[in-house]
């Protein structure tokens, strides 16, 4: 019998689930699009504040893990319990939960099997100044910032194929430190709403 995702270990995952990198696709933002339409359809609109590409796989050229993260800002007063079980309902499988603040992660495309040919990644936060939206759009903007980023990561990928949080970690002062520099260019773009 097929060993479930819930029931396997971090490494057996990571084994599973490697850190993999590929040149930039088109289709990216057509699969947003359509996960996105189909949040909007099936929760509360009331409860969305704003809802976003971020990512890698939101920079157009940038290569990255073949997944489209969206970011999910919802308002303060939202039924975070009845959401979470909105989302499961629509194919959202939850990966962490923190509570204060909230912070929801989902995904979809990952099987026992490996990737399916989508994956996503779903963050649900209240609405917030959050500094993954002014890194996207320091990317967007400074295209040598970007290509720098791609460098790093592929430098990364050896060291960390199979090992997500190591990866994370190793990419966080670059992160850091161009989101910074965004906040002060784009200052107050993304206030709460």
């Amino acid at each position: 019998m097929e060993k479930q995702l819930s029931e396997m270990a971090l490494k057996e995952l990571w084994e599973l689930f490697p850190i993999v990198l590929k040149e930039y696709n088109p289709q990216y933002n057509e699969w947003y699009e359509i996960e996105k339409q189909s949040i909007f359809s099936n929760i509360n609109a009331d409860n969305i504040a704003r809802i976003n590409h971020i990512g890698s796989s939101a920079v157009v050229g940038l290569i990255s893990k073949p997944t489209v993260d969206i970011l999910l800002e919802v308002v303060n007063d939202c039924d975070i319990l009845r959401l979470i079980d909105d989302l499961i309902v629509i194919g959202w499988g939850l990966m962490k939960k923190q509570d204060e603040p909230i912070k929801l992660t989902f995904n979809k495309g990952y099987t026992p099997n490996g990737f399916a040919d989508k994956v996503y990644h779903l963050h649900v936060r209240y609405s917030g100044d959050w500094e993954e939206l002014y890194f996207r759009d320091y990317l967007i903007e400074h295209a040598d910032v970007a290509n720098e980023y791609g460098i790093l990561k592929l430098n990364l990928l050896k060291d960390f194929e199979h090992d997500r949080d190591g990866y994370t970690e190793a990419k966080s002062e670059f992160i850091l430190k161009y989101s910074e520099m965004a906040k002060r260019d784009f200052q107050g773009k993304y206030k709460p709403q």
